[in-house]
């Protein structure tokens, strides 16, 4: 423990504060601190720029967000910067490697396959769930009698994921009683082991990510409600038939959305964990996702500096797949700014 953050502990106890709070002792006097600087900061700035108050405001209600954003999202990872370049069990003090945890990741053939299926998972699951959601909201975009109840089913299994949904489809897929399984054998057809055949696993994941779609057709619902009207008029004017207007209208309006569906959707795929940590990663690694083996080194092997490299390369691969798609984005998303027009050009 630092001897300062010791030392404060130790006088909040002498004080008579209850034990329970005295580990926030430390952090409130930090939190104490910082909010006297950017008062003092603030009081500076209002004496020189007096129509500042405005701004200043608008600073001083951000701050604990912002403050909270530097201490436990920036922080911790500036310190897993420093994890990724040691040998740490969390037991003994970390001894500095160097670039020792990433030279062995890249030679790992157990990096290289937790990608492997961690890509394939994102570059066939994610389409799909585009596509299905935005059909499924272009048919849930009427007024018809019970529509919000169909909307309302639709969505509902959003609301069941994580581990309850990876139990619920083990039960589903189990190759001897499940549902599945009984409802092929009906008409004729003998189903897979699912999860427990090495190449059933993956396509089972992927088939178990279409039940949450309703999340983002909520979000394509909304967007389709957005369209302003008088363009299918003028288009209707026009001459066009409902697949221009679904072409020429529809689609540039909705692009933005499918875009952010899309990047949210590579984000969470590559980050997908639960479904291979409760099936232990599956049959011959069929199921080990970059997420599960970078958790498994971390807390199972005790490898602290090593799931933090590992965790650096996933941001690293999160990234280039980002900028790749919104650098894409700029010759088929429409917007409706000028700027968006001269990016397009350039």
């Amino acid at each position: 423990m630092n001897p300062t953050i010791g030392w404060i502990r130790d006088l909040a106890a002498s004080w008579g504060v209850p034990t329970a709070l005295v580990p926030l002792v430390p952090f409130l006097l930090v939190l104490i601190v910082l909010y006297a600087v950017i008062g003092l900061a603030a009081y500076g700035a209002r004496k020189r720029w007096p129509r500042a108050d405005k701004t200043i405001a608008f600073w001083l209600f951000i701050s604990p967000w912002l403050i909270g954003f530097a201490i436990f999202t920036v922080g911790p990872m500036i310190s897993s910067i420093y994890v990724s370049l040691t040998s740490w069990d969390l037991l003994t003090p970390p001894q500095f490697v160097g670039l020792a945890n990433y030279s062995e990741a890249f030679q790992d053939p157990k990096v290289l396959q937790a990608l492997k299926v961690t890509l394939l998972y994102g570059v066939i699951s994610v389409p799909l769930q585009t596509v299905l959601a935005f059909v499924v909201a272009l048919l849930l975009n009427s007024e018809l009698p019970g529509m919000r109840l169909f909307r309302t089913i639709w969505y509902l299994p959003s609301l069941v994921s994580g581990v309850a949904q990876m139990v619920l489809f083990l039960w589903v897929f189990n190759p001897q009683y499940g549902l599945a399984n009984d409802v092929l054998a009906k008409i004729g057809i003998a189903g897979p082991a699912w999860f427990n055949d090495a190449a059933w696993a993956l396509p089972t994941v992927i088939l178990m990510s279409l039940w949450t779609v309703g999340g983002a057709m909520v979000i394509y619902l909304a967007g389709l409600k957005d369209v302003p009207p008088n363009l299918y008029e003028a288009a209707a004017i026009d001459g066009a038939g409902p697949l221009r207007m679904f072409w020429h209208v529809t689609m540039p309006q909705m692009s933005p959305i499918i875009l952010f569906n899309a990047l949210t959707g590579i984000i969470g795929s590559l980050q997908i964990f639960t479904q291979g940590f409760i099936a232990n990663g599956g049959p011959k690694d069929s199921l080990l996702f970059f997420v599960y083996y970078l958790y498994d080194n971390a807390f199972k092997n005790f490898r602290m500096g090593y799931a933090s490299a590992l965790a650096w390369i996933l941001f690293a691969v999160i990234l280039a797949l980002t900028a790749v798609t919104l650098r894409g984005s700029a010759f088929a998303v429409y917007y409706e700014t000028e700027l968006a027009t001269k990016r397009r050009k350039k």
